[in-house]
């Protein structure tokens, strides 16, 4: 499935934005949402990913805006692998509460690290509570797309994805590779990380390939 990730300022554009998607993800922390408005928005019939990375907000109002989003249906939360104990506990206690699924992740902005770490790094997800271990890292070289793209092997409800210009491939790999879900942009320009394509262009290619 095609997640588009959604970094709209405004509730009014994020409602905009989800019309017509199956499955979105709501990039709080690029939002000027309150937490009254994040409620209305994850009310939304519509799946949504509740995502909040840190450096924008303190972390006690990104744990905040995210266990509201929970409260009000959101589907999955996604939280980083790196993030404070009591942080995480109180998220994943309220996403197991309303049957929200965890997904928790690993960036790595910089490189792909050595296989042996990313199935560490996927391992240490689950041990803190994951449904869906995704891991992120800037692909530099086509080695580091093999590198993401095996890890596919390693478990089941694996997210690894690679970042920049040659990481796209491996966005369009990881459905037939048993990715739950890739994640694309709501049109060209409005990119959450470097390297999604956008939701027609993939959706094209994926009919090509007759993967939904």
């Amino acid at each position: 499935m095609i997640c588009v990730s959604i970094a709209e300022p405004t509730l009014n554009d994020c409602r905009a934005a989800l019309k017509g998607l199956e499955l979105a993800e709501i990039r709080i922390d690029k939002t000027s949402l309150t937490l009254v408005e994040i409620k209305e928005l994850f009310a939304e019939p519509v799946k949504l990913i509740a995502t909040c990375r840190p450096g924008t907000r303190p972390d006690e109002d990104r744990m905040a805006a995210l266990i509201a989003a929970i409260a009000a249906g959101a589907a999955y939360v996604d939280i980083e692998v790196e993030t404070p104990a009591a942080f995480r506990t109180a998220v994943v206690a309220a996403a197991r509460e309303k049957g929200c699924k965890v997904i928790i992740s690993y960036h790595n902005n910089s490189e792909t690290p050595l296989r042996h770490l990313l199935l560490q790094a996927i391992e240490s997800c689950f041990d803190h509570g994951a449904d869906i271990a995704k891991i992120i890292c800037r692909v530099r070289n086509p080695q580091d797309c093999v590198r993401i793209l095996s890890l596919y092997e390693s478990r089941k409800n694996v997210i690894a994805l690679g970042t920049g210009e040659l990481g796209v491939i491996t966005r369009i790999a990881a459905p037939f590779l048993g990715a739950p879900l890739t994640y694309a942009s709501l049109a060209p320009g409005k990119e959450t990380a470097e390297g999604q394509l956008d939701i027609k262009t993939l959706e094209t290619i994926m009919k090509l390939v007759k993967i939904k």
